[in-house]
């Protein structure tokens, strides 16, 4: 469930008091560490994706069918981890919680499209209040 307004704005203002208070623990908090994380746990997707193609040929080579299909299935699983890791990724600059602004098109879209949304639940609550 979104923030509301004033939910964000205290929430800036806190984030503001930490920076003030001790910069360097607010930094370590950023979110440095999830970024780390996800670009790790997709360099090792990658990995695994090329020891399931050697499995996979390995299993041409030798003629066995089960250590090809093995070699498909870590190939398959690794990319699946891959791009969700991807995607889950900050970028560079972002916070990862969503908490700041959105620098690219398609993040203003779907925060406007979410307010929007947000907007008609809280009118179909109220009218429901009323009646």
């Amino acid at each position: 469930m979104p923030l509301s307004e004033h939910e964000q704005r205290m929430l800036e203002q806190m984030e503001r008091a930490l920076y003030a208070e001790d910069p360097k623990f607010a930094t370590a908090l950023e979110g440095s560490g999830l970024r780390t994380y996800t670009r790790r746990r997709v360099y090792q997707a990658v990995a695994g994706f090329l020891v399931g193609i050697a499995l996979l040929m390995a299993g041409m080579v030798a003629k066995q069918v089960w250590l090809s299909v093995v070699g498909f299935l870590v190939m398959l699983g690794c990319a699946v981890l891959a791009v969700t890791g991807w995607r889950k990724a900050p970028r560079p600059g972002e916070q990862p919680a969503g908490g700041g602004q959105q620098a690219s098109r398609q993040g203003r879209q779907r925060r406007s499209m979410m307010e929007r949304i947000e907007e008609r639940w809280q009118r179909r609550r109220d009218e429901q209040q009323g009646h």
